[in-house]
């Protein structure tokens, strides 16, 4: 099927609806603003099972991971997803959806060439940017360093 780029853009605005934006905001603020309040949570409860700050936090972090995973597996995320949009995006929990949804899309496609290979297709720019932007602000950090010892 060979279309132009004028006909495919009528063709997605003619398929895609318009999000309502007095339902859409509030909805993505309370949903992030949820899986954020759960992460408070763990942290704390992990702190009063007598965990230190660090421990806590890593557990924190594995736990919503393992969630993600879980409700993408199950296929949960994409439902609150559809309610909640950026509100699922941004926590820790969207980037480990954003992982394991391409890898459970093409399993079937065998480990290498289906798990292996599309597991970072979303993931990956994701990666390769923000560790680019580290190494930036690392040579930056180490440059200041020099002229203000």
């Amino acid at each position: 099927m060979n279309i132009s780029n004028e006909e495919y853009g009528e063709l997605t605005k003619r398929r895609s609806h318009n999000s309502k934006l007095c339902r859409t905001i509030p909805m993505a603020f309370l949903i992030g603003g949820l899986i954020c309040t759960l992460g408070e949570a763990l942290l704390n409860l992990y702190g009063m099972a007598g965990l230190n700050k660090d421990e806590a936090g890593a557990l924190t972090s594995i736990t919503l991971v393992f969630l993600s995973i879980l409700f993408t597996g199950l296929e949960w995320y994409d439902r609150i997803a559809q309610h909640a949009g950026a509100g699922t995006l941004v926590p820790i929990t969207g980037f480990a959806n954003a992982v394991a949804s391409p890898a459970l899309d093409f399993k079937s496609e065998g480990f290498v060439l289906g798990l292996g290979a599309k597991m970072f297709v979303i993931a990956g720019p994701v990666i390769v940017y923000g560790i680019s932007a580290s190494v930036v602000y690392g040579i930056i950090y180490y440059i200041v360093g020099l002229f203000t010892k």
